[in-house]
């Protein structure tokens, strides 16, 4: 995990550690800044080292090519076996880009398995990719007759480029060949067949899960988790404490955050408990919350009220988690591939509209729930990986009937949550990793969950001097100005922050 820098035809080396350095929360282990020879190309690194540890230093150069990597690429074994050992020059997964680049193969990205982005070069083109959820970030802006790349829109602060843009998630950049969208998302199927067995959905989710789960605990550190007591992150603790025991590991380590008495830190407890975790959990107050505020936004980049309010406790379970650890696995992604947000109920007897929009929402996870995560946890230089956003994971959940995932339930039976239950098909597939008041825990947002609502309305009144609560306005109006006061350019960065659309939600919780 790192964060970079690219100049292509732009600028020089100070340039290059300037914008580097802006980044260096997210690869604490070395920096290194390398210019290709007789080519406009610089390259800086920052890196925080999770494979490879002992030779895996970036930018990789060799030959006439320069490579920088943000992530993990988790078939990299297999890669190296395909293309042959003796080519590599490091125990690092990122030099098998610059190998399956080598083959002059088409379709040569689409063989990677992980969270990427990347920017390689030679000494007449330059490609640039992320992976395809867009789980780990990259920037493009133009600077003179050149392009800037960065892993941070903060990098690019202060530096007269043009407009700074995102590049779309599964998307690639190649400057001889354009841009081309090399993954797209699975669209997702509505109802199941009739005499369709949810018993085999439900096991084969359940060999898929765990297979995921064991490829996104590869590393050359100790992997944790982020255990909110949640459906999702307890869900991935206890497969991963299952294959730790398998491999005779000890016990893998959890961590939770929430106020005194939350009921998220109650729970996870519980879970801990069950699974059999070293659990470490912290207990923070609405001063905290104010001592923290600035921190979370400016590495945020983004004042929008919901972000904001989901990545205080985040950012707190990452300085939490990186006392032990350098990397955690953390639950995101299954509530949008299973259905569980609560305007997603409106949605229960229109399974295509359903399928719909968990499709749309996976492709936007980006802009919100992603970068919250990946600012957050590298704010504190920890790796965080989302296994519910495995490749393969995605493509079965997708094909699963959306009519499995949301689902009318009997309020008297042993599996009732309400009306209907979300993850329904997600939460039978791990039945007996939980008790079943823990696997048929009604969902709480993270925000709600671990008591930062609560603690947020007290440390507003301190922040805006308001009695009561303040109202969304001026909560949102707060947000900004403490952006504003951390960046030169600050508009700049507001015109490409992640933020919550809630145009549809707001639709189907009135259909």
């Amino acid at each position: 995990m790192c964060g970079f820098v690219c100049l292509w035809n732009a600028g020089d080396e100070t340039l290059a550690e300037r914008m580097i350095t802006k980044m260096a929360h997210r690869g604490p282990d070395a920096v290194n800044i390398l210019r290709l020879p007789d080519a406009p190309v610089i390259m800086a690194h920052c890196r925080l080292s999770i494979i490879g540890t002992e030779n895996g230093a970036q930018p990789i150069h060799q030959s006439d090519d320069l490579l920088i990597v943000n992530g993990e690429i988790y078939n990299h074994h297999d890669l190296r076996a395909i293309l042959g050992p003796e080519l590599f020059k490091t125990a690092s997964d990122s030099e098998t880009v610059l190998h399956l680049f080598r083959t002059g193969n088409n379709r040569w990205i689409d063989k990677l398995d992980g969270m990427f982005a990347f920017v390689l070069a030679t000494k007449d083109r330059i490609i640039a990719a992320r992976d395809p959820l867009g789980i780990k970030p990259l920037y493009v802006a133009r600077l003179g007759e050149g392009y800037v790349f960065s892993s941070e829109s903060k990098a690019f602060d202060g530096v007269p480029v043009e407009k700074i843009e995102a590049i779309p998630p599964g998307t690639l950049y190649d400057s001889e060949k354009g841009w081309r969208q090399w993954y797209r998302m699975p669209q997702g199927a509505p109802e199941a067949e009739a005499g369709a067995d949810t018993d085999r959905m439900a096991t084969e989710l359940r060999f898929v899960l765990e297979g995921a789960v064991a490829k996104w605990m590869v590393a050359d550190v100790e992997v944790g988790c982020f255990l909110s007591g949640g459906l999702d992150s307890s869900i991935i603790a206890a497969i991963a404490q299952k294959q730790a025991q398998a491999q005779g590991k000890g016990p893998i380590k959890t961590f939770s955050v929430g106020t005194e008495g939350s009921p998220d830190l109650a729970a996870a407890r519980k879970v801990a408990t069950h699974i059999g975790s070293d659990h470490y959990e912290h207990a923070f107050t609405a001063d905290d919350l104010i001592r923290n505020m600035a921190h979370v936004i400016y590495h945020l980049e983004s004042a929008d009220i919901d972000l904001v309010r989901s990545a205080i406790p985040t950012l707190f379970a990452a300085r939490l988690a990186r006392a032990h650890v350098k990397a955690v696995l953390t639950g995101e992604g299954a509530d949008e591939l299973f259905a569980g947000y609560s305007y997603h109920h409106a949605y229960v007897d229109d399974p295509r509209a359903l399928a719909d929009e968990l499709t749309r929402s996976l492709g936007t996870m980006h802009n919100i729930n992603l970068q919250r995560v990946d600012r957050m946890s590298m704010a504190e230089s920890l790796e965080a990986r989302t296994p519910f956003l495995d490749r393969e994971l995605i493509a079965f959940a997708q094909s699963l009937p959306a009519s499995v995932k949301l689902r009318r339930t009997d309020p008297a039976g042993a599996e009732a949550t309400g009306e209907t239950t979300e993850k329904w098909i997600l939460r039978k597939a791990c039945a007996d990793l939980l008790p079943a008041e823990l696997i048929w825990r009604k969902k709480a947002q993270f925000d709600e969950g671990s008591g930062t609502v609560d603690a947020l309305k007290a440390a507003l009144h301190q922040l805006t001097g308001q009695p009561g609560s303040p109202d969304r306005a001026a909560e949102a109006a707060l947000y900004e100005k403490i952006l504003k006061e951390q960046y030169t350019d600050a508009d700049r960065i507001l015109e490409n922050a992640g933020k919550w659309d809630s145009s549809d939600r707001v639709q189907a919780i009135s259909a």
